[in-house]
């Protein structure tokens, strides 16, 4: 198995795109992401493409990206795991990488929910504001499905709403300064916690908006990093994790298995443990699922990530900033794209380019959840100057 680096990454702002379709989204995520190769990438050196993407309208999701870029004589796979879609394509194109298949391989997330064949699942809500309006039929939607779990968690750990809302605060504040982020805007927790019930225990500012955007990144081969960078970022390892779709199969819904397995997977890949990350880009689509992620991911021990909010730990500046890019809840939350972009920010971030750039970041881990709670991935990053970085 040869060790994959990632050598350039991009992204277009998070935000209700109403004048671009996904068409439009693809090549301006690919252009970012080509900027940021320090020694340039020739279209042809790409050799094989995966799209993470969950179900646009424009027709044929491989089709569309191998158009928009010219890339029509080069394989081109869809890849659609729910919210873990994008670092689920990170892992295939890994794969065949390492498997020795290819050396250069593409990696765009996209989504564009107002035209998606999946939006009578997400459904349709939007935060464009202050002033935000939010709309949901009855039924479990994916509030719901996540309520059901967070709900639980209060009840049987000593974290309450106003944990939720310092999660909520501190990712307001780490997006102001992110120029692709969709609610640059901070608020208090008096406001977080007088916010419009969505589904209890969820206010208005406990939940991320939904949002258009593309991401995209160029993994390369360790035979040819040097062709494109001399600061490559490694992928030390991947982990996808499954449990059931239904709610009354689950035994304890105050943890996410799918996340425990897909943990265990990416630290065993990389030989590392939770107490080497630096930084981490955790799945907060709503505030309470940041805070269980803690416990899952082997930060904090069962029933204690409040601990880490109340501490500032996880805010930048902390001894393990969580979401500086502003995590979903500030920055937006394309499915498709999600993933892809928690590896743009810890590329800037392991390079030391990040816009709230952390202290001597070297390993850096991105996690997503979705199914909702059926499936959970995660990708652990290694910089340029990371101890062990050498390793496989």
């Amino acid at each position: 198995m040869r060790r994959v680096a990632i050598v350039g990454a991009g992204m277009t702002p998070f935000a209700e795109h109403f004048a671009l379709g996904i068409k439009d989204l693809v090549p301006m995520a690919f252009a970012d992401c080509a900027r940021s190769i320090d020694k340039g990438l020739r279209k042809s050196d790409i050799q094989a493409a995966w799209f993470g993407e969950l179900g646009t309208a424009d027709g044929f999701a491989s089709g569309i990206l191998a158009d928009t870029l010219g890339l029509s004589d080069i394989p081109v796979t869809r890849v659609e795991n729910a919210c873990a879609t994008g670092h689920d394509a990170v892992r295939n194109a890994l794969l065949g990488i390492a498997s020795g298949a290819i050396d250069v391989a593409l990696v765009i997330g996209a989504d564009k929910l107002r035209e998606s064949a999946s939006k009578d699942m997400l459904w349709e809500w939007e935060a464009m504001t202050r002033d935000m309006a939010w709309d949901y039929p009855l039924g479990l939607v994916a509030p719901a499905g996540f309520a059901l779990h967070v709900a639980r968690y209060l009840h049987e750990s000593p974290a309450t709403r106003e944990h939720m809302a310092m999660v909520a605060v501190k990712n307001h504040r780490h997006g102001v300064r992110n120029l692709k982020a969709r609610l640059r805007f901070e608020i208090s927790m008096a406001e977080a916690l007088a916010a419009p019930t969505v589904v209890t225990p969820f206010g208005l500012y406990d939940c991320a908006p939904q949002s258009d955007g593309a991401a995209a990144l160029v993994l390369v081969a360790e035979d040819v990093v040097d062709r494109y960078t001399d600061r490559p970022v490694w992928i030390r390892g991947v982990g996808l994790g499954m449990d059931s779709v239904m709610h009354q199969h689950k035994r304890d819904m105050t943890t996410f298995p799918a996340t425990v397995r897909a943990a265990r997977q990416a630290f065993g890949m990389a030989g590392l443990t939770p107490s080497d990350i630096d930084v981490a880009e955790v799945h907060d689509f709503f505030t309470g699922i940041e805070l269980m992620s803690y416990e899952d991911l082997g930060f904090a021990d069962r029933f204690e990530a409040h601990k880490l909010v109340e501490a500032g730990v996880t805010s930048v500046g902390g001894a393990l900033p969580v979401n500086p890019s502003g995590g979903l809840k500030s920055k937006g939350h394309p499915p498709g794209a999600t993933g892809v972009a928690q590896c743009v920010e810890l590329f800037e971030q392991l390079r030391g380019e990040a816009v709230n750039q952390v202290d001597r970041a070297r390993i850096g881990l991105a996690h997503t959840i979705g199914g909702p709670t059926a499936v959970a991935a995660v990708t652990i990053l290694a910089g340029p100057d990371a101890a062990g970085a050498s390793q496989p």
